[in-house]
């Protein structure tokens, strides 16, 4: 299993169809290998070798695309950089990770020059952007141009194909080290488990590339010979007009992008017939809003992934025949799904062993897909990877259908007079209220409950909403000792990580600040 064949297969195959369309620039499958085998050799001319790192900085584009495979293609090892770091945390990373040549794009042309120049082991800064490269800079496509094509490495099977830096809103970032086995088999299960894989599709790359949820996605369109369509950044407006353009029948978005795109103005202005399916993930999907989603997008097959950068990331995965309000497979729309191909998994107590259905612990997963460890730092790999298990840290249970159910991560438990809460339930409960766009319910202090389940709150714009009648809706669908206790209405969008995700981490940390309770 090496990436890189999927390129060869389609050139085989499709070898004239659209391989990639990134604003005017359209590609073929037979330009993109031959561009893919030049930047190889230039690669290799620049002195990277085998297992050598190469450190990315963009936002999404055909080039993001191509400087992977061609990564692989020289026999290297990519480091996607996240887009929402600061400099200080792209160093770090690029530093343990050992990269010595950094790609950046015209967005982080300035914090790109300012990483290489606090990296002495850069040995080479590479700019991927439009326009003329900065002076310091190698040019991507002079690199293109005057690159020998060399023969395809063919790295693969459990080969180090990249390392995933996950984490850095507090502490260090730790890398994932995934095989190209482990991309590969999970790029397999998300095209088996999703309508729409096939070489007639156009994936609309929407959610940051970087990032696994649509790092699969990139490789598994790529394996599937369907062409990809990139935006450099989500923007609803902007989405709704390329899916129109171009005709795209796929894309993935997290949660708040759905949000976004549903409030969208415009949704009524596009043609989006071509759009057939949508891959959500990433983070808590609100049933009130998937249920909204489906009434609003009723021509496009949604499918949920559940798993985590160690898993490549793919661990379940609920089809599109489960996403239905009525009939035999009704039900099932709060499950994150069944195990994906060559994905084994169970549920475990602090003993670790296998749980009853029906029973919450923590979810543990084993397969082809799971991570080699993290780069730098056996003691947390030891922690994490046990036996072969990857030990989530999400709290869950599966029913005697083997539908898996996710709880809450079991760091965002809350324990409130000796009762478990779990946050997700409570904040399922909030969005269910029609004025409420955003909300994340946390565990804060209490000297009576040791601690109280807080809602963060922000309301739809216009809608007015109080902590009265928030406190009165939540009791009338959870138990009275599940529901908040104190809110904060807010009227600024909740803080977030590059791939979409509410970062609890940084609303829990003013109420916990001196004290014990972990907050990480």
């Amino acid at each position: 299993m090496y990436l890189t064949q999927s390129i060869h297969r389609a050139v085989a195959v499709t070898s004239r169809a659209a391989a990639t369309i990134c604003g005017t620039r359209t590609r073929t499958w037979t330009e993109l290998h031959d561009r893919v085998s030049r930047l190889a050799g230039a690669l290799r001319g620049l002195g990277v070798g085998a297992g050598d790192r190469i450190a990315l900085l963009s936002m999404n584009s055909d080039r993001y695309l191509e400087t992977c495979f061609a990564a692989w293609w020289a026999d290297a090892v990519i480091v996607p950089m996240n887009t929402r770091w600061s400099v200080a945390e792209h160093v770090y990373s690029i530093e343990d990770a050992g990269a010595a040549l950094l790609l950046m794009d015209e967005t982080f042309r300035e914090a790109g020059l300012a990483v290489r120049d606090a990296c002495p082991r850069i040995a080479h800064a590479v700019y991927m952007g439009d326009g003329a490269a900065p002076e310091t800079c190698l040019s991507y496509e002079e690199l293109i141009a005057a690159g020998p094509a060399i023969g395809d490495a063919r790295r693969g099977g459990e080969e180090l194909a990249g390392i995933f830096y996950t984490g850095g809103t507090t502490g260090f970032p730790k890398g994932v080290m995934l095989s190209h086995k482990a991309l590969w088999t999970s790029s397999l299960s998300v095209g088996a488990g999703t309508a729409g894989f096939n070489p007639d599709m156009r994936y609309l790359h929407a959610a940051p590339m970087f990032h696994l949820a649509d790092f699969a996605m990139s490789t598994a369109t790529t394996i599937y010979g369907g062409s990809h369509v990139f935006m450099p950044s989500f923007e609803p407006a902007s989405f709704l007009k390329l899916i129109e353009q171009h005709r795209a029948s796929y894309a993935l978005l997290v949660p708040t992008m759905i949000r976004m795109l549903l409030d969208c103005p415009a949704m009524a202005q596009h043609d989006l017939s071509s759009w057939k399916g949508l891959f959500y993930g990433a983070s808590p999907m609100p049933e009130a809003l998937l249920r909204e989603a489906l009434a609003k997008l009723p021509g496009v097959a949604f499918t949920q992934g559940y798993g985590q950068t160690e898993l490549a990331p793919i661990a379940t995965l609920l089809g599109p025949e489960f996403h239905v309000l009525e009939g035999p497979n009704a039900g099932k729309l709060r499950s994150a799904g069944r195990p994906g191909l060559c994905v084994e998994l169970r549920v475990v107590g602090p003993d670790g062993k296998e749980l009853p259905r029906g029973e919450v612990g923590e979810v543990a997963v084993r397969g082809p897909n799971t991570m080699l460890g993290y780069w730098n730092k056996p003691e947390q790999t030891a922690a994490t990877l046990v036996d072969g298990w990857v030990m989530t840290g999400d709290g869950g249970y599966m029913d005697e259908e083997g539908f898996l159910y996710i709880v809450d991560r079991l760091k965002d438990m809350i324990v409130s007079g000796g009762e478990n809460v779990f946050s997700a339930e409570v904040e399922n409960a909030v969005m269910q209220h029609d004025a409420v766009a955003e909300c994340a319910v946390i565990g804060v202090p209490d000297p009576k409950w040791g601690e109280r389940v807080h809602a963060v709150v922000v309301p739809k714009s216009g809608r007015h909403l109080s902590e009265e009648e928030l406190f009165a809706h939540c009791k009338a669908l959870i138990a009275g000792y599940k529901c908040p206790r104190s809110a904060d209405i807010r009227h600024e969008p909740l803080p977030k990580s590059a791939a979409g995700k509410i970062l609890k981490t940084d609303l829990r940390r003013p109420y916990w600040e001196g004290q014990s309770r972990n907050v990480s």
